[in-house]
């Protein structure tokens, strides 16, 4: 693996020991095995690539919509 970041080199057992979680779950997450992650995780691992979560996970589900309110006026900028 690659950091995108710096373009060093990191396995996936540094990786590992980085985010905080056993290897078998970076290996699982790059064989396909397992598709998804606690935030948490997702973001330690997004940090230590050095790249942006959404480039790498995707929100299982979205957050409640709220009605949009149109502005009475709009001040020109």
């Amino acid at each position: 693996m690659e950091r995108t970041a710096t373009g060093a080199s990191i396995s996936g057992r540094e990786l590992a020991a980085v985010v905080g979680v056993p290897s078998s779950t970076i290996n699982a997450l790059l064989t396909g095995v397992t598709q998804s992650q606690p935030e948490s995780i997702a973001r330690g691992i997004c940090e230590a690539i050095g790249i942006d979560l959404l480039c790498l996970w995707a929100p299982r589900r979205r957050s409640a919509r709220t009605p949009h309110v149109e502005p009475k006026q709009l001040v020109a900028a």
